[in-house]
């Protein structure tokens, strides 16, 4: 690389996959665009089997004194991290996903009899409980986390940029104008919040993780 790329994370990355770039010799910086904080929730009307749809969403769900207590319990979630984080902690994940609407379609194709909670944040996208709510299917929601924006104005020139999530483009754009840099998105529905702002210059991962963003990241600088 005759000079260095530098690229910017909207997210604090964890030291080995910030160093994955560093030893590809790009300059990395990296800060949160968004915060997030667990919310006081009930247990006491979870229904048959449960989703979701986060990390953070099981991450605060666990935090809960009650939460061992629905380990019998079917699970259904997006996302492979979020199956591990899951079936780390001894639950039994029927189906997981990468997108919501597979998993809402899975649910109603086979598994359409049983009712369900879902587990979320204050800022989560319709699309499940919509798909659910379209087939008929009996389900409850418990709000365990709330996501804020935290724009912050990015004074140096970077190449690209990695978002995570749509509340992240939000927060971007916020504080930011995007120009000739190249968007790498963990997702589809990431890239269309940027699409909806009229950016073109988008790479979606091939499998909605940090570690393929990463991967797209270095492959578009390295071909």
């Amino acid at each position: 690389m005759s000079q260095s790329i530098r690229v910017l994370s909207t997210k604090t990355l964890l030291p080995n996959q910030k160093q994955a770039l560093l030893d590809a010799h790009f300059e990395v910086i990296e800060t949160n665009f968004i915060q997030t904080t667990a919310t006081d929730f009930s247990l006491d009307s979870v229904n048959e089997h449960l989703i979701f749809t986060s990390q953070n969403a099981v991450k605060n769900f666990l935090k809960h004194p009650k939460a061992t207590e629905f380990k019998h319990k079917k699970v259904f979630c997006v996302g492979l991290k979020t199956k591990i984080m899951l079936s780390e902690a001894g639950y039994e994940v029927v189906a997981y996903t990468g997108y919501a609407e597979d998993l809402a379609e899975i649910i109603a194709l086979i598994y359409g009899k049983a009712s369900y909670t879902f587990f979320s944040g204050n800022l989560r996208r319709n699309t499940l409980p919509e798909a659910l709510q379209s087939a008929g299917i009996v389900f409850n929601e418990i709000q365990v986390y709330t996501t804020t924006l935290s724009p912050q104005t990015i004074q140096e020139k970077v190449d690209g940029i990695l978002f995570f999530s749509p509340s992240a483009v939000e927060s971007y754009l916020a504080a930011n104008k995007i120009k000739n840099e190249i968007c790498f998105c963990i997702g589809e529905t990431t890239a269309e919040a940027l699409e909806k702002n009229k950016i073109k210059n988008i790479i979606v991962a091939h499998q909605p993780s940090i570690e393929d963003v990463i991967d797209d990241v270095i492959q578009e600088y390295h071909p």
